[in-house]
Parts: structure tokens; sequence; C-alpha cells
């Protein structure tokens, strides 16, 4: 009963409800899917994704059916979705004439323009990041400028992990929004 109350609190946005899912489910999800895919950097992957697509369409959920259950099909569904991307990009046609062009690269470190390029990407990416709440920079910067993993993150900021790693899916879907409407 406690579990139906906090997935109907979570429909209604409630920010405790969704860390409390978050809490009591991830290490389901995620043993279910360290098993499936004998990597703890993927089942993390796909793990949070299943969080993510869980939250975003927890309106949808049928509460006729258990929420690990329904939580367990989307993992599932990510998976399949992550294993049909890396397919398609292992089996690449490549003909006899590309072939050949390949030994013809001379030199693959990148051009002046190229660089400027990723200088003004970056810039701009830094700008939209500094329209985040503060507590969302700080996350993303920790992360992806920083590299530091989940647990280091956590500990740094003296929260739990399962906040952290909430607070940063909500800082990328954000992000996303910001730089999709500029």
């Amino acid at each position: 009963m406690e579990i139906k109350k906090h997935i109907d609190k979570a429909k209604n946005g409630d920010q405790v409800a969704f860390t409390f899912l978050l809490d009591n489910y991830w290490n389901e999800v995620y043993g279910f899917m360290l098993k499936r895919t004998e990597n703890e950097t993927d089942a993390e992957d796909i793990t949070i994704e299943t969080f993510s697509k869980a939250f975003d369409k927890i309106a949808t959920y049928n509460p006729d059916y258990q929420f690990n259950t329904w939580l367990i099909a989307i993992a599932k569904n990510v998976h399949i979705d992550m294993l049909r991307k890396k397919k398609s990009s292992i089996f690449i046609a490549i003909s006899d004439s590309d072939d050949r062009q390949a030994y013809n690269v001379a030199d693959s470190s990148p051009s002046a323009e190229d660089e400027l390029i990723t200088e003004q990407n970056l810039s701009q990416l830094l700008r939209y990041i500094k329209e985040l709440k503060l507590h969302y920079q700080e996350v993303i910067q920790l992360r992806y400028f920083q590299e530091m993993t989940y647990q280091e993150i956590a500990e740094q900021l003296q929260e739990p992990l399962s906040n952290v790693k909430i607070k940063l899916l909500r800082a990328k879907k954000l992000l996303a929004e910001i730089i999709k409407n500029k």
C-alpha cells in the first residue's frame, strides 16, 4: 500500500516519491540488468535510462500490475534498444574503394578549424549549463568535466547516491530542453 501512495505522489510530480521509488527498486532493476549484461557500466546505464523513462511515463503506469514488473519490462526494452544500436554500428558495409581510401588518410589530428569549432561548441554548451540551477550545474561539472563516479559525487556532496543519480538525470533532461529551445 505504501508503494501505491508513492506512485500516486510521483504521478503528481512529488520529488520525494521519485526518490523513494528509485531507492526502493534500484537494486532490483540494476541486479537484473547486471545478470543480463554481465557489465556493470551497461547495467548502470540501462538502469538509469529505465528510471528516466519510467518517471517520464509514470502517468501511464497501470496499477493492475506490480511496479517492479513494469520497471523490468522497461529495462528489457532499453537493453534491447542498446543492443540494436551496438549491432547496427558494428556491421557497416565497406566497399573496396572505401577500403583503399582508408589507407590514404594522411593525418587524423584535428585541424585548426576543427579545434576552433570544438572550442566554440564547448563554449556554447557551458553557456547553456549556466542556465541551470546551481545544484544541477554542480553535478554536471563533477560528472562530465571532472569525470567523477556517481559514488565520488555522492561523497563530495554528502548526499545519498540515489539523489545524485536523480539530480544528474534531471540536469541532463533540463539541459536537453534548453538546447532544444535555442
